[in-house]
C-alpha cells in the first residue's frame, strides 16, 4: 500500500508540473486546461483553484452513474490543482520560442509519465476518467464519450479565453500512445498467484486529463 501511495502522489505532483509547463509555454493547453484557464481569466481565481472546483463538480456527476471514488480520486481532485498552482508560481516564464517548445514537449512527456503513475497506482481513477468510464458503462463508446466531452470543454474554454494552439493538438495526438506504453509499465500488480480466480479480467481505462 505504501508503494501505491508514493506512486500516486508522485504522479499527481508530476501532473501538476505538466500542466504548469504547458500553460507557461503559451503554445496551447490540453482541452480541460483550456477550460480551466478560460474560467480563471473570465471569473478570477487561479487555474489550480478551477481544477479543484471542476474536479469536485465532475465527481458529483458520478453519483447517478454509480461510480465509486477511491483515495486516488479524492487526492486527484485536490492535489493536481495545488501542484499546478505551485509550479506555475515557481517556474520562470520561458523567453524565446525554443524554450517555450522545450516547456511544451517536456509537459507532454511528463503528463504521459504522470498518467501512468496515478492510474498504475490502482487507488481510483481521476474524476474525469471516472466520468468517461461511467458513461461508457451505460453502453456508449469510451472514445465517442471522451471526444464529445473534450471537444465540449475545449470550445467553451476557448470562448472563455483559454489558450488553444499547436500544443493542444500535440497533446491530443501524443497522450494516447504515451499512456498506452506507460500505464502497463507502471501498473502495480496485486501479489496474487497467476490464475487466481479472484483476479478476473482487468482493463485500464483510456485516460483523460486528470
Amino acid at each position: 500500500m505504501a508503494r501505491r501511495l508514493v506512486q500516486l502522489y508522485v504522479g499527481l505532483a508530476l501532473y501538476g508540473l505538466g500542466i504548469a509547463l504547458q500553460v507557461d509555454s503559451v503554445l496551447g493547453n490540453d482541452p480541460w486546461d483550456v477550460f480551466h484557464q478560460g474560467l480563471s481569466r473570465r471569473f478570477g481565481l487561479s487555474i489550480g483553484a478551477w481544477l479543484i472546483i471542476v474536479g469536485a463538480a465532475v465527481m458529483l456527476a458520478w453519483i447517478p452513474l454509480r461510480q465509486r471514488p477511491g483515495i486516488g480520486t479524492v487526492s486527484n481532485v485536490i492535489m493536481v490543482g495545488v501542484f499546478a498552482d505551485l509550479f506555475l508560481w515557481l517556474l520562470p516564464d520561458p523567453e524565446g520560442l525554443a524554450l517555450r517548445w522545450t516547456y511544451l514537449i517536456t509537459a507532454i512527456l511528463v503528463g504521459g509519465f504522470a498518467t501512468g503513475c496515478y492510474i498504475g497506482a490502482g487507488l481510483g481513477p481521476g474524476p474525469r476518467d471516472g466520468l468517461m468510464t461511467g458513461l461508457a458503462a451505460r453502453g456508449h463508446s469510451i472514445r465517442v464519450v471522451r471526444t464529445g466531452i473534450e471537444l465540449g470543454v475545449l470550445v467553451i474554454g476557448w470562448l472563455l479565453g483559454g489558450t488553444v494552439g499547436i500544443g493542444t493538438l500535440l497533446y491530443a495526438v501524443a497522450i494516447g500512445p504515451l499512456s498506452h506504453i506507460l500505464i502497463p509499465a507502471l501498473t502495480i500488480k496485486d501479489p496474487r498467484p497467476e490464475g487466481d480466480p479472484c483476479d478476473g479480467d482487468r482493463t485500464v481505462p483510456e485516460p483523460a486529463r486528470a
